[in-house]
């Protein structure tokens, strides 16, 4: 399987590596080893490999936004008055807390991006104060979620 930008091969022991971390990441080196038959330097070695390549970009603890009380996810279609807007809108969007994700994209939007609030009224005020205010956003676009039925990451094998 080619790497982007690297055009060095992943083989099956790097597949299987980053598998077992894709279901759970906080399972111990030396219990990867072990189920893989290899030593826990082999893995660290190939880790550390993975990283230095910018195939791992680091490793983060996900959380249940609802449990914390973010119930409001929307998709927030955001229309530039130019294309040359762009790096400014990322960088001001930056600030945005609330915004989770953000693609440069093709379509009928310029971008579009994920929001994750409290309460509508809360998404109302980041749209209205934080987002619609910034300068070259032309108009934006909300989708509101009702459920996230599928969320994972891609299968490398």
């Amino acid at each position: 399987m080619k790497k982007n930008n690297t055009y060095s091969e992943l083989d099956n022991l790097d597949v299987q590596i980053l598998s077992i971390l894709m279901e759970d990441a906080s399972i111990p080196y030396t219990e990867i080893a072990k189920q893989l038959i290899v030593s826990g330097g082999t893995i660290h070695v190939r880790m550390k490999k993975m990283q230095e390549l910018g195939i791992i970009k680091g490793s983060n603890l996900t959380i249940n936004p609802q449990k914390v009380g973010f119930d409001v996810t929307a998709f927030i279609g955001i229309y530039l008055d130019k294309g040359s807007q762009y790096s400014d809108a990322v960088g001001q969007l930056e600030a945005v807390k609330e915004v989770v994700e953000l693609h440069y994209c093709t379509g009928q939007y310029s971008m579009f991006a994920k929001l994750i609030c409290r309460d509508t009224s809360h998404l109302r005020r980041v749209l209205n104060e934080d987002i619609q205010s910034i300068k070259g956003i032309q108009r934006t676009e909300t989708i509101i979620s009702l459920e996230e039925s599928i969320k994972r990451q891609i299968t490398l094998t």
